[in-house]
């Protein structure tokens, strides 16, 4: 069996307080996209994970076992072999480890003759990582707590370009970095409300501190945005930014996105 594990835009992001607990409370607007990996399944005498990217770790490093394990502790499962074909790049915003976590527990639960409804698959999900339960929403969703709280949201469609630079950025380095007193307070309800009219604000309040880790992204937002597009975006903790227009000038980096909502045939079902 064959299934599609989409990416993810956030496509506003609020900071609005760190938590007693060391994480940060984050409001965000998630998006679903066309862009994504290949998990293939296949019976075998022995759990293993193989991938077609040699820098990514195939042990439990790897979301995607992490997944495997969790979802056996509660549910019986055969034995299989998962390669994961990778075209998400790592440490870019875009999800895709979590993306891969939650396409396997769908796709264990389907290979195991569906023991588990969707409220304990989420519940498993949220156990792996904080953004790994929007991955079972319809593909948009209002995203509180540490990400795992979320809401559905209905919005236009969109297509535009991502846009990712040669280097990445740790996740964890941007959060530490990042200085909730010099973020603007703005109403992360009005951002959500924005999204029903024709002017959505699109904004990131990890850009800054992206930025202070890694100087060469802001020069990378400014040739983005110098190239003909009306709005460009970080998304998650970057370093990847979505484009929205056309640009300009040629651009190698560019590739093209739409959004896509898990009842759309790109979007777990396909099926081999």
């Amino acid at each position: 069996m064959k299934f599609f594990s989409p990416a993810k835009l956030n496509l506003f992001f609020r900071v609005l307080n760190k938590r007693s607990d060391g994480y940060h409370e984050i409001a965000s607007l998630y998006q679903a996209i066309d862009c994504g990996d290949d998990l293939i399944f296949k019976s075998h005498h022995e759990d293993l994970l193989t991938c077609s990217d040699p820098d990514l770790p195939c042990d439990l490093n790897n979301l995607v076992l992490r997944a495997l394990c969790l979802f056996r502790q509660s549910f019986s499962c055969p034995s299989v072999h998962i390669h994961l074909e990778k075209r998400i790049p790592q440490q870019a915003g875009l999800g895709g480890g979590s993306s891969n976590a939650a396409t396997t527990l769908y796709a264990l639960n389907q290979f195991a003759g569906s023991p588990a409804t969707d409220a304990q698959l989420i519940s498993l999900a949220s156990q792996i990582g904080s953004d790994v339960p929007f991955f079972f929403s319809s593909g948009t969703a209002y995203c509180t707590g540490r990400g795992e709280i979320m809401k559905p949201a209905s919005i236009n469609p969109i297509s535009g370009w991502l846009a990712k630079p040669a280097f990445g950025l740790s996740t964890p380095s941007v959060y530490r970095e990042t200085r909730v007193d010099e973020l603007k307070e703005i109403d992360p309800m009005s951002c959500l409300a924005s999204f029903q009219t024709t002017n959505p604000l699109y904004r990131n309040d990890l850009e800054l501190a992206a930025m202070r880790i890694e100087p060469r992204l802001l020069t990378f937002k400014e040739l983005l945005s110098s190239s003909g597009f009306h709005t460009v975006s970080m998304t998650g903790s970057g370093s990847a930014f979505f484009c929205l227009g056309q640009p300009d000038i040629p651009i190698r980096c560019l590739i093209p996105f739409r959004s896509c909502l898990r009842n759309d045939s790109s979007w777990y079902s396909s099926f081999l």
